[in-house]
């Protein structure tokens, strides 16, 4: 009989702790299958962000740094300069990335760094509580927002790959999602190609992934699935918002 589906090289081989649900394992699968494509295992150094990101350097059989507190990008820039033919990519939640590390991503992203980033969205911290975060959609109900978010006092969710994408120095921006096969699949080959920008062509790529957080959310695994189709999708638009190979 022929395997025709295994764990990535790049993955260790241990049971995941996330929750039920939880799309970070999923996310987790496609990188280590971007990293196995390019066979750069060895080589890769990873920069885990706080939260549930965090647990980065558990599951993956590469080097990782782990970064303070939105400071991932910052960190990343310094290990790219100091090992320059090192493939490095962050991997951060939206608390992380959006909200205290908005300076680091931006600034990043606007020198061109040669790294990937992954940006996990879940539109709440997922580890700590789950408080309103910068993607928190419109009236989400969250600890820090039982009424539910008000725009006119909190302000908006932050689309990050659209805003990156207006900087010079980023060549590739994208939102995917996992919620479906079909997207799955579509996320693997955007990972994929952040990873080519970064490695290969030398430049800066952003891939946004909308996920799930069922616990933070109060649903079922399930029910958490469906509500990334039916309401973060239409709010978050799936699609390639900046690719300097095609212009």
């Amino acid at each position: 009989m022929k395997k025709v589906f295994a764990r990535p090289e790049s993955l260790k081989d241990v049971q995941t702790h996330f929750c039920p649900g939880c799309h970070h394992g999923t996310i987790h699968r496609l990188v280590a299958d971007a990293m196995d494509f390019f066979g750069i295992k060895d080589q890769a150094i990873g920069v885990a962000s706080v939260g549930c990101s965090v647990f980065l350097y558990g599951y993956f059989d590469i080097d990782v740094i782990e970064a303070p507190h939105g400071r991932a990008p910052a960190v990343a820039t310094g290990a790219k300069r100091v090992h320059p033919n090192r493939p490095v990519f962050t991997y951060q939640g939206d608390g992380d990335l959006a909200a205290i590390g908005t300076s680091e991503i931006i600034h990043t992203a606007n020198r061109g760094e040669p790294i990937a980033v992954i940006f996990v969205n879940n539109t709440t911290y997922g580890m700590t509580g789950g408080q309103m975060a910068p993607t928190t959609l419109p009236s989400q109900k969250t600890t820090t927002s039982p009424g539910g978010r008000n725009v006119a006092k909190d302000g908006y969710p932050i689309k990050m790959a659209e805003l990156l994408s207006g900087l010079e120095g980023v060549a590739y921006s994208v939102r995917v999602a996992v919620d479906t096969p079909k997207h799955a699949i579509q996320a693997g080959k955007a990972i994929r190609k952040a990873f080519e920008t970064s490695v290969k062509n030398n430049k800066f790529a952003f891939v946004e992934v909308l996920a799930s957080c069922p616990t933070n959310w109060g649903m079922s695994p399930l029910a958490a699935n469906e509500r990334v189709g039916t309401e973060m999708i239409p709010y978050f638009p799936l699609g390639v918002y900046k690719d300097c190979d095609q212009s």
